[in-house]
C-alpha cells in the first residue's frame, strides 16, 4: 500500500505565498505526496511591482509525458490558475490520462473577482474553463467565477441562499457535484462560504479580517483537497479550510504582513497534520 498522492497543476511562485508554493506544503503536512505540475515559473506573483515570468506551456506536454511513461497513479488532481486556452487543453488531457474511478478532481476556476475578470482572461479563456469544469468533482469558485461559468451578469445585490443553491444546481448539471462559492461578502463585517453537496446546501459565515490577501484561494482549495482525500466529508473540509485560513489571516494582520505577501500559514501548519 503506497502513500496517497496528489497532482498540483498550478504555477510555481518563489516569493508571495501562492499557488504551488502554498499548496505543496499544506498537502504534504496532511501526509499526502504532493506532485507539482508547473504551468509557469515566477519569482514573485504579479501583484508585486517587479517579477520574472516564464511561461511553461510549451514544456508541459513533455513534463507530463514522464508521468505517463512511468504509469504514475494519482488519488487526487487539483488545478489552479491557468494562463491560456492551450494550458486548459493540456490539463484536460492530463485528467483524461490519470483520472481513475478512485481519483477526484478539484478545479479552482481562477478567473476574476469583485465582478470583473482578470486582465489576462479573454472570453475564449472563459469558454475553455467551462470545458474544464465538466471534469471537476469539486469546484471552488468565488461569486464572480460562478456567474461567469453560468453566462450571467454579476448581480447588483448579493444572491439569497436559495438563488445561490439554484445557480450551483445549474452548474452541477455540467459535472461538479460538490461546489463551494467562496468569499461572498454578506455585509461589511462578514463573508460567507456557500456549500452545495450533491443537492444539499449549507453555509459557513466568518468575520471579514482586513483586506483581500494573495493566495487565500490556494490555501482554501489545498485544505479542502487534502481533507477530502483523507476521507473527511465535503462540509468538514470547507469548515476546516475556512477556520484555518481565517486563523492565518488574523495572524498575518497582527504582525503587519502586507496583503500581497499572502497568508502566514507556516505558523499553523502543524494543525493540519491530523486532518
Amino acid at each position: 500500500m503506497r502513500q496517497k498522492r496528489m497532482a498540483l497543476i498550478n504555477d510555481i511562485t518563489g516569493f508571495g505565498r501562492c499557488s504551488i508554493a502554498v499548496m505543496a506544503p499544506i498537502i504534504s503536512t496532511m501526509r499526502i505526496q504532493a506532485v507539482p505540475v508547473p504551468t509557469a515559473i515566477l519569482s514573485t506573483h504579479t501583484q508585486f511591482p517587479v517579477y520574472h515570468f516564464d511561461d511553461y506551456t510549451k514544456h508541459m506536454p513533455e513534463y507530463i509525458q514522464t508521468y505517463k511513461d512511468l504509469k504514475l497513479e494519482f488519488d487526487g488532481i487539483a488545478t489552479g490558475f491557468l494562463g491560456s486556452k492551450e494550458q486548459v487543453e493540456i490539463v484536460i488531457d492530463f485528467i483524461q490520462s490519470f483520472k481513475r474511478k478512485e481519483t477526484f478532481v478539484l478545479v479552482d476556476p481562477v478567473m476574476g473577482d469583485h465582478g470583473h475578470l482578470y486582465a489576462t482572461y479573454s472570453k475564449e479563456m472563459a469558454e475553455s474553463m467551462k470545458n474544464l469544469v465538466h471534469y471537476a468533482d469539486i469546484l471552488t469558485p468565488n461569486l464572480t467565477e460562478l456567474v461567469t461559468l453560468l453566462d450571467r451578469d454579476y448581480p447588483e445585490v448579493i444572491p439569497s441562499k436559495d438563488e445561490l443553491g439554484q445557480m450551483c444546481y445549474e452548474l452541477s448539471l455540467k459535472g461538479p457535484q460538490m461546489i463551494v462559492v467562496t468569499g461572498i461578502p454578506i455585509d461589511a463585517s462578514h463573508i460567507m462560504n456557500f456549500i452545495y453537496d450533491h443537492g444539499k446546501t449549507s453555509s459557513i459565515i466568518v468575520d471579514r479580517i482586513g483586506l483581500d490577501r494573495s493566495g487565500t484561494g490556494d490555501v482554501v482549495s489545498s485544505v479542502i483537497a487534502g481533507g477530502y482525500l483523507n476521507n473527511h466529508s465535503f462540509y468538514e473540509c470547507v469548515k476546516k479550510a475556512t477556520e484555518f485560513s481565517s486563523q492565518c489571516i488574523a495572524y498575518s494582520e497582527e504582525i503587519g504582513t502586507p496583503t500581497y505577501y499572502g497568508l502566514c500559514f507556516e505558523q499553523y501548519l502543524s494543525e493540519l497534520g491530523d486532518f
